[in-house]
C-alpha cells in the first residue's frame, strides 16, 4: 500500500442532517486507530477510535464513528465497501499509523445526524479528498501531526493525513476507467 500523505483542507461546509455509521468493534482500540472513510475513490482520511473524553461524550473504546452512510471505506488492498453495506461479524482494517490488523465488527449503530462536509487538498499535487462527518465533537481525525485531531475544530489550512487512491469502483472492486467524483 502507498504512503500516507500530507492533505490540506480547503474547505469545511456544514450540510445538514443525515444517516451516520457508528461501527463497534469487539476490541478495545487505541486512541489513534481508526479506519479509513472517503467520500469518493480518490482517497480516504482516517476517522479515528473514540477512545477520548469529550466535553459531551464519554470514551466509547471500541467504537469509530465512520460518518455518512454512503462513505467508502477500505476494506483491503484495492478494495472497499460503502458503510451502508457493512455487517456485523465482517472484519475491517483497522489503521494505526502505518500499521493494520483486521478486527471484527460487533454492532452497527445507525443514527440520524448533523453532518459536515471536509475537503481537503493533497499537498504538492491538486487532487481533492472529501468526507462527510457528524458535525460532532467526539469524531476526530488523523492529523498531519499524528495526534487526534476533533472535526468540529478543523479549519482551512489545517493538515490532516490522507492515504490517496484512485478513482473508479466496480461493486468494491478498483478498475480502470474514466471517471470523475466529486
Amino acid at each position: 500500500m502507498e504512503p500516507f500523505e500530507l492533505a490540506r483542507v480547503i474547505e469545511i461546509t456544514s450540510i445538514g442532517e443525515g444517516t451516520r455509521v457508528c461501527l463497534d468493534l469487539i476490541d478495545e482500540l487505541d486512541p489513534l486507530e481508526g479506519v479509513l472513510i472517503g467520500n469518493t475513490g480518490n482517497g480516504y482520511l482516517v476517522a479515528l477510535s473514540e477512545n477520548r473524553s469529550t466535553d459531551t461524550y464519554p470514551p466509547r473504546p471500541f467504537r469509530v464513528n465512520a460518518g455518512a452512510y454512503h462513505h467508502y471505506i477500505s476494506v483491503g488492498e484495492d478494495k472497499t465497501q460503502y458503510l451502508a453495506e457493512i455487517k456485523p461479524g465482517m472484519q475491517v482494517p483497522l489503521w494505526n499509523r502505518t500499521k493494520t490488523r483486521l478486527l471484527s465488527v460487533g454492532r452497527v449503530k445507525l443514527e440520524r445526524r448533523p453532518f459536515i462536509r471536509i475537503v481537503c487538498q493533497v499537498k504538492d499535487t491538486d487532487k481533492q479528498i472529501s468526507v462527510t462527518v457528524q458535525e460532532a465533537d467526539s469524531v476526530h481525525l488523523l492529523a498531519g501531526d499524528q495526534t487526534a485531531k476533533p472535526a468540529i475544530d478543523l479549519v482551512v489550512g489545517d493538515e490532516l493525513l490522507c492515504y490517496p487512491d484512485q478513482a473508479g469502483r466496480h461493486l468494491g472492486e478498483k478498475i480502470e476507467e474514466e471517471i470523475t467524483e466529486l
